[in-house]
């Protein structure tokens, strides 16, 4: 929605300074003229702090190039999500049928049922990259690997409407963005909150993944604005410490919906504890629900935390934030621990250089393609982008999908890909570390990848190191 730069200083008087994009307001020379001025106050693209410069012909091209990709994704937006139930229903109904040739034999038949997507059995496009649901079952509560396989699959999870088995579900599907449940088998003392990363044809989510604003917290520092508004930041509130809804207004707000049941639990179960999680976007949005929990001074909820354990994570903010948070994460005895595996382009993004000043922080544990993982300051060739690594991604893309048709037989059943993963990797050659990013591989390094690291694993603090 287009607003005037008074009415834009009213609106995000909760924070220092603002720089929000508005892809649906402007028009041809609204996007020239975003590129060759720095004065964007006025640009009808961009809502902002009065007098806010953007100078550098670079980072202003990167504004432009968001400002299109959204455009593009607001264009399609229906279209994909019609494509998307489509191509989530032809796989369901493989799936169903246990194989191509069965589905066509019962289609001659008359006897196909087509998918139920209210039913546990339906499977998103990312339940059908990997269709596992258990956790190894040799990784047990006080193994090493517990909290990373466990935290792995309830990400994997987040993108389901249901699951049944072995998961005790507390909230299903907050407002779309998350989960909240139990592992009632083996540890149901432990509470997971899964966020809900983003789906292949869910447009508002990849218009949150490409949007490049912030907005700037005293007590924060500099905020990727996208995943704030993902997680709840009120519209011309920022982050009250409760809200209240009108009686119309059905909207559930992840961060607030979340925290309000943590607080249920936890004083219900003073032995609770509580791990949060996500992939992808989920993981931007697990990493900010503890820093807007110490905003609010939840500190009691906080040292409830088991650990915040993310996978294939973008950056969410600026060296402040994470200065901010690795102060939190010490002072509250919590472990945060960022997984990235291989060539995986998400995790290397937005930029960190001079222009975006976006930065990770925390303990990050790489792993590369044969799932060896080393604990790292920052993953190898950090911003994604280079034409010295453009080569070698290539020729491990090659090896992935080579590696996808002997897996099962080198580690076990339960690691054989079927042929939509392998599709899935075939995209992966032409863009390498775009198949990088699937849940798969996360999983499959939660799994396999502590075998070769230490069982002591660095603090995310500089104390040193803490068993996990």
């Amino acid at each position: 929605m287009a607003m005037a730069v008074e009415e834009g200083e009213q609106d995000h008087k909760f924070c220092n300074e603002y720089f929000v994009m508005n892809p649906k307001d402007g028009g041809f020379w609204d996007l020239f003229g975003l590129l060759f001025s720095c004065n964007v106050e006025q640009n009808k693209y961009v809502d902002c702090t009065e007098g806010l410069k953007v100078m550098g012909l670079r980072r202003r091209w990167i504004l432009v190039i968001s400002i299109l990709a959204q455009k593009i994704l607001l264009f399609f937006a229906t279209p994909l999500a019609w494509i998307g139930l489509v191509f989530e229903t032809l796989l369901n109904l493989v799936l169903d049928d246990s194989n191509l040739a069965t589905l066509l034999l019962n289609l001659l038949r008359g006897k196909l049922v087509l998918p139920d997507k209210t039913s546990a059995a339906y499977r998103s496009s990312i339940g059908n990259i990997d269709t596992r649901l258990e956790l190894d079952e040799t990784i047990k509560p006080g193994d090493s690997r517990y909290c990373g396989a466990l935290s792995a699959m309830a990400a994997k999870l987040s993108y389901e409407t249901e699951i049944t088995g072995r998961w005790s579900f507390s909230i299903s599907m907050i407002f779309g963005m998350a989960f909240m449940f139990q592992d009632k088998m083996e540890d149901p003392e432990l509470i997971v909150v899964a966020f809900r990363g983003t789906e292949p044809f869910d447009a508002d989510a990849w218009i949150t993944d490409v949007e490049i604003s912030w907005y700037d917290f005293e007590s924060l520092g500099k905020v990727h604005g996208g995943f704030m508004k993902a997680l709840g930041l009120q519209k011309g509130k920022g982050w009250p410490k409760e809200i209240e809804q009108k009686e119309n207004d059905k909207r559930l707000y992840a961060y607030y919906t979340v925290r309000e049941k943590l607080r249920e639990i936890l004083k219900k179960n003073e032995k609770a504890k509580v791990i949060v999680t996500g992939h992808s976007l989920g993981g931007a949005l697990a990493t900010l629900f503890p820093a807007v929990l110490a905003l609010h001074k939840e500190d009691w909820i906080l040292k409830r935390f088991e650990g915040v354990y993310t996978f294939g994570q973008p950056r969410v903010g600026d060296e402040k934030l994470g200065e901010h948070m690795t102060k939190q994460f010490k002072d509250h005895d919590v472990k945060y621990f960022r997984y990235v595996y291989c060539n995986d382009m998400v995790p290397r993004l937005p930029y960190d250089d001079k222009t975006l000043l976006f930065k990770h922080f925390g303990t990050c544990i790489y792993f590369n393609s044969f799932y060896q993982g080393q604990v790292v300051v920052e993953e190898p060739n950090k911003n994604y982008f280079s034409l010295v690594r453009t080569v070698p991604m290539m020729l491990n893309a090659n090896w992935e999908m080579l590696r996808s048709f002997i897996i099962g037989y080198m580690k076990g059943p339960c690691y054989c890909e079927g042929w939509f993963l392998r599709l899935f990797r075939a995209v992966g050659l032409l863009v390498p570390g775009l198949s990088a990013h699937g849940p798969q591989d996360y999983v499959n390094a939660s799994r396999l990848g502590f075998t070769l690291l230490p069982l002591q694993l660095p603090d995310p603090t500089p104390e040193g190191p803490k068993i996990n």
